[in-house]
């Protein structure tokens, strides 16, 4: 049976989209993915990304939010 772990799940304030990220292995094996489910009212986009892709899309996420007001740069936050 494929192993789904849910990794966060949070709700977009502009939009009230519902977010998961889950980490999703394959019984058969491969490497693990990253599955995104993005539920909005009944509709769900789900698609599911390699750890490569992964690390790039989030680099690109964090370096534009900290440069928006609010950002972990304005308020200090950072990891």
């Amino acid at each position: 049976m494929d192993t789904v772990t849910s990794l966060d799940k949070f709700r977009v304030p502009i939009g009230n989209q519902q977010i998961e990220l889950q980490q999703f292995v394959f019984e058969a094996g491969g490497m693990p993915l990253l599955r995104t489910r993005i539920r909005e009212g009944s509709r769900f986009t789900i698609f599911d990304i390699d750890p490569v892709t992964a690390e790039r899309w989030g680099k690109v996420l964090c370096a534009w939010a900290a440069t928006q007001p609010g950002g972990a740069a304005a308020t200090g936050e950072a990891d």
